[in-house]
């Protein structure tokens, strides 16, 4: 069945050999991927690598409070449900009709301390407290694009006060050759957050395909070394990124502010084949 949302089209695709297993997809793009009975599986290559960021944002088993700016099929918060219980989590998803498609046919565990809100993430980031979460996860695409208004300083500014001390960032961002994009995100978030670390598939980062880029973000040192790890050890292994690699993998680029800020490149339309 296909609904129109906000975003485009969207479809609800059962998987051959999971029998609650759905993929979404918006216009055509796969978008999430959710087993509602096994809410802990992430097979999508970025989702696993948000996983990752968010396994390490603090011992295992210790709720957090998280925000999750765009929502898709709720994977993210549903995994740290499962693998976090008693967490307290909010999702920003800004398409009203979307949220309903998802709420209808991909039901949340009612035990589950999720709240969602329509609206624009970077309003209902501004609703929060200073110093709420533990764990802020940055998945926003419009037509495959992150909006400009979500790739700023002064959005990370926002990011960041929400943010408990200690708290993490995580964001996933898309880009191609020549990484114009991703070397200016990697700049834009050393103005706000001391320790960064960016994992991809390394032919992403050497600007052979067009590709996910998950980068963290924090105050304090992030378990790089456990981060490393874990991204070896998935099915796609990828590469962290980090210190003076990652500074010299930005190579000057510029920090984008609200002024000069722009929607991430349009994915080649091979990207979704």
């Amino acid at each position: 069945m296909v609904e129109a949302v906000d975003g485009g089209l969207a479809e609800l695709i059962p998987d051959r050999d999971r029998p609650r297993g759905w993929t979404l997809l918006i216009d055509g793009a796969p978008q999430s991927h959710v087993d509602l009975d096994d809410p802990a599986l992430l097979t999508f290559e970025y989702q696993r690598r948000l996983g990752h960021v968010a396994d390490t944002a603090a011992p295992a088993g210790r709720p957090l409070r998280a925000v999750h700016l765009g929502g898709g099929a709720f994977t993210l918060a549903r995994y740290l449900a499962a693998t976090r219980p008693r967490s307290t989590q909010q999702i920003v998803e800004v398409d009203g009709r979307l949220v309903a498609l998802v709420r209808d046919r991909l039901p949340l565990d009612p035990g589950a301390r999720i709240r969602v809100r329509s609206v624009d993430a970077r309003t209902g980031l501004g609703r929060l407290p200073d110093g709420w979460a533990d764990l802020v996860v940055a998945d926003v695409f419009s037509g495959a694009r992150t909006p400009a208004h979500l790739t700023s300083t002064e959005f990370l500014a926002e990011v960041r006060r929400v943010l408990k001390p200690g708290g993490t960032y995580a964001a996933n961002l898309a880009d191609g050759h020549p990484l114009a994009h991703l070397r200016g995100q990697i700049a834009t978030a050393a103005t706000v957050f001391p320790e960064l670390a960016l994992v991809a598939d390394p032919a992403v980062l050497r600007g052979r395909r067009f590709g996910n880029a998950v980068l963290a973000g924090s105050d304090r040192p992030l378990p790089v070394a456990e981060l490393t790890r874990r991204v070896a050890g998935d099915p796609h292994a990828g590469r962290v990124e980090y210190g003076r690699a990652l500074t010299d993998f930005a190579g000057g680029a510029a920090a984008v502010t609200d002024a000069a800020a722009k929607p991430s490149p349009v994915p080649p339309s091979s990207v979704f084949r």
